[in-house]
């Protein structure tokens, strides 16, 4: 038992290996030579896998449920005191098992993709750097040390992104990025400043246990609420703070499986999974988030159903999935959330990699209509892409059928509208993702120039990999129809306060499932026959459009709203300030309080002659002008 202890408590060690990581390669520089960075990268992301499994074991044995482990005192300051703690429970177990597991395989996935790029070693230690902030994200034992794990993944996000600087599309991505995510952090420390006045602590524990003596409906806890929800928005990429995340496709597709698919993204789910009791004090609150998210995730399913780019309709696809997990935190299943984004970061990861083996093999081209017949070129890739296609879809017995049904039956049981939009938009994923899979995999080779190949062993192992959890990853919460226990649901009751609902009959369960399955055949079956049979490719950009389908492939035209409401009068607003004030004012008024005072130091340095007979005489005149002055007055 003492041992256990002694084990939990240096559970500090799991983020400290990849700063080990990040300090070695950073400091290194160029010094590091062939695969080296990459090496040591994955390897010490590998011990914090190893030692976080191993964690959960140790944990499980002896009982405990979870454990603080308070590293030292850092801000006392009058009646606020915040130590620098980690919170070890189920809730965060499970995000440092998805973080380093994840995160190891993408790591060395990245050593064949990234292995000729002349800033290699710079990427190791970035992506590390990142899985640091992303584990103290999700172990911090208070708001503020989550906070600080938050702005970490967010400078990480802005350099991954603007990875490959030299293209300055890329580097305003980056910037769109990092200033959309300011714009949610805004609120979200404005909220951690709230709940320190209203609680005078910021500590998980000492806050939820003064939140549960509140009333349901209080005002300063629905305040509180809405704006640590501001700031799950932005880093979450929901309406309205999505659009920085489909231009995050400009950094190297290892980032955009890691990041932009399996942590960073989820990391809004994360804070209000984390936050449940402090929700479930708020239901109108609550509401907002069904509403945010049932509309991110038909609005991007949508917009995925147009798009051409192979990392785009991936990305458009995160937003998606990403607003099902706002469903299930707005109905109150946090567990249900958790579960979907463990099972999404299956598969997204997978899907991710996939298309980058593909992009690999078909020399950086990324558009869909220029490929094709790549399923008996690239076998390895095909058959791991279908497996992820399938269990994004949520077709049985595939890790997303598990998680996405769960979803649905909850927003059944909520509102039957409610669950036929939610359906829709599943329907709409199963078609865009199989229109991918068939324009790329199927069909004749567009692009005659190419020579496509399967990826090397770096690349498909990490394929296979993940492709075994997204066909099994499901079984982790087999629900009591299939004769389960709903397991994960039951392992993070003690970290999340669902809010009760009564169990779906079986009967009705099934049926539901049926609907799905036979709607998702018919999906199915349609994408088939309109990309294989009849082998019909998406039209060009110069190709006349629908008026629906110009307005679906722009994306709505979002980004040219945005432009319009904030970048475009801002940017005029910059430039008036800089010629009209800063220019004609200010500038000439600086210079010229300079030059003055320059004029004068020459006037008075003529002064200085070094004749005594004139300073005898000053001083006289001086004495004199002194004694009028005080007679006068």
């Amino acid at each position: 038992m003492v041992g256990a202890i002694t084990f939990i408590n240096l559970a500090w060690l799991v983020p400290v290996f990849p700063l080990l990581g990040f300090l070695i390669i950073g400091f290194s520089g160029k010094g590091l030579m062939h695969n080296m960075a990459g090496i040591i990268g994955s390897s010490t992301i590998l011990l914090s896998f190893l030692y976080t499994a191993t964690l959960f074991f140790v944990m499980k044995s002896s009982g405990q449920d979870s454990a603080t482990i308070t590293l030292f005192n850092w801000i006392a300051i009058g009646s606020m005191n915040i130590p620098f703690a980690f919170l070890i429970d189920h809730l965060s177990l499970t995000m440092m098992l998805v973080i380093t597991g994840v995160g190891t395989l993408i790591h060395i996935y990245s050593i064949g993709y990234m292995h000729h790029d002349e800033r290699v070693n710079t990427f190791f230690a970035q992506m590390n750097l990142f899985t640091f902030s992303m584990l103290l994200l999700v172990m911090g034992a208070n708001y503020l040390v989550l906070f600080i794990g938050w702005e970490g993944v967010g400078l990480c996000s802005y350099l991954l992104i603007g990875f490959w600087f030299k293209n300055p599309a890329y580097n305003y991505a980056a910037r769109k990025a990092f200033i959309i995510n300011r714009i949610g952090d805004l609120g979200f420390i404005l909220g951690i400043i709230l709940l320190f006045f209203t609680f005078k602590t910021v500590t998980f524990s000492e806050v939820f246990a003064q939140a549960a003596s509140f009333p349901t409906g209080t005002t300063v806890i629905t305040l509180i609420t809405i704006l640590l929800l501001v700031g799950a928005v932005g880093k979450s990429a929901q309406i309205p703070l999505f659009t920085w995340l489909p231009d995050a496709m400009a950094g190297p597709t290892p980032v955009s499986a890691l990041i932009h698919a399996a942590t960073m993204v989820t990391a809004g789910i994360y804070m209000i999974a984390r936050s449940s009791i402090l929700y479930n004090l708020a239901p109108i609150t609550l509401n907002i988030i069904i509403g945010i998210g049932l509309a991110t995730a038909l609005m991007a399913a949508i917009i995925g159903l147009k798009q051409n780019d192979i990392k785009k309709v991936l990305a458009y696809s995160t937003v998606s999935q990403l607003g099902y997990m706002f469903l299930a935190l707005g109905l109150g299943a946090y567990s249900t959330a958790v579960f979907h984004v463990t099972t999404h970061a299956f598969f997204k990861a997978l899907l991710f990699l996939g298309a980058g083996s593909v992009i690999h093999a078909m020399g950086g081209e990324q558009d869909i209509m220029k490929m094709g017949g790549l399923k008996s070129k690239m076998p390895i890739t095909y058959w791991t892409f279908l497996a992820a296609t399938l269990a994004i879809s949520g077709i049985p017995p595939f890790s997303g059928f598990f998680s996405k049904d769960l979803i649905l039956n909850k927003a059944f049981e909520h509102n039957i509208i409610l669950y036929i939009l939610a359906l829709g938009g599943a329907l709409i994923t199963c078609f865009y993702m199989f229109r991918l899979l068939y324009l790329v995999f199927f069909g004749e080779q567009r692009l005659t120039n190419a020579h496509p190949h399967e990826s090397p062993q770096a690349m498909t192992i990490p394929l296979i990999v993940l492709a075994v959890l997204s066909v099994f990853g499901g079984f982790l919460n087999v629900p009591s129809l299939f004769g389960g226990n709903s397991n994960f649901g039951s392992f993070l009751q003690s970290a999340t306060t669902s809010l009760s609902m009564e169990e779906m009959s079986h009967s009705t369960e099934t049926i539901l499932i049926l609907v799905s399955l036979a709607l998702l055949g018919l999906v199915i079956y349609f994408a088939y026959s309109t990309f294989v049979t009849r082998s019909s490719v998406p039209k060009a950009d110069s190709e006349p459009m629908s008026f629906f389908g110009k307005v679906v492939y722009n994306k709505f035209y979002i980004d040219e709203i945005y432009d319009a409401l904030f970048e475009k009068p801002l940017g005029f607003l910059s430039d008036f300030f800089f010629n009209k004030v800063e220019n004609a004012v200010l500038d000439p008024a600086v210079d010229g309080i300079g030059t003055l005072t320059a004029r004068f130091g020459t006037l008075v340095r003529k002064l200085q002659q070094g004749n005594m007979s004139f300073y005898l005489f000053a001083m006289v005149a001086g004495i004199l002008l002194f004694i009028i002055f005080i007679l006068i007055i």
